[in-house]
């Protein structure tokens, strides 16, 4: 089983509660395959909307002190070994439980990050992640399936992770 992070940067926006309630709405197949077990809502500042959503939904909601990684945040307030990277408007695409399930059920010690294909993600997102490829991860993004521990180190990889890329893909809302 896998925590859901969801961070939403600017939670006065209107859209942006939108985007939250679109992404936590399509990780409920997960919940009821029993892939995903809780959900973390990491939000830029304290909002009321984003405070009833967690309420209506039953996750979590932490607000990260100012120059505090929001993953490592979430992660802290996670209870899965796994947690599942997600911005607020991420909708993950066909296939992506059984995809997570068998990443989580046969990755070895070693193999601690896999990421999800972003398609909608822009240039330079898209060319850093080819670039990460091949020399490694040194943070977590969004679409990435990754270990607890190493996000609770401060948001940092120490040494570099280099992601296995995953066979599912983030659809955006």
């Amino acid at each position: 089983m896998i925590s859901a992070l969801v961070f939403v940067a600017d939670p006065g926006d209107a859209d942006a509660i939108d985007r939250l309630a679109d992404s936590l709405g399509a990780l409920v197949g997960g919940v009821a395959a029993g892939l995903v077990a809780d959900a973390v809502i990491v939000a830029g500042s304290a909002s009321g909307a984003v405070g009833t959503i967690a309420d209506a939904t039953g996750a979590v909601l932490v607000v990260p002190s100012r120059g505090d990684d929001p993953w490592a945040v979430g992660a802290a307030a996670a209870r899965r070994d796994w947690v599942l990277c997600l911005e607020a408007g991420d909708v993950p695409g066909d296939g992506w439980i059984r995809t997570l399930d068998r990443f989580v059920g046969t990755a070895r010690a070693d193999a601690s990050l896999g990421r999800l294909r972003r398609p909608h993600a822009g240039l330079v997102a898209r060319i850093a992640a080819r670039a990460e490829a091949v020399v490694g991860a040194r943070a977590a993004r969004a679409g990435d399936l990754v270990r607890r521990e190493r996000l609770s180190a401060g948001g940092t990889f120490a040494p570099r992770l280099r992601p296995r890329r995953l066979g599912a893909r983030i659809d955006r809302a």
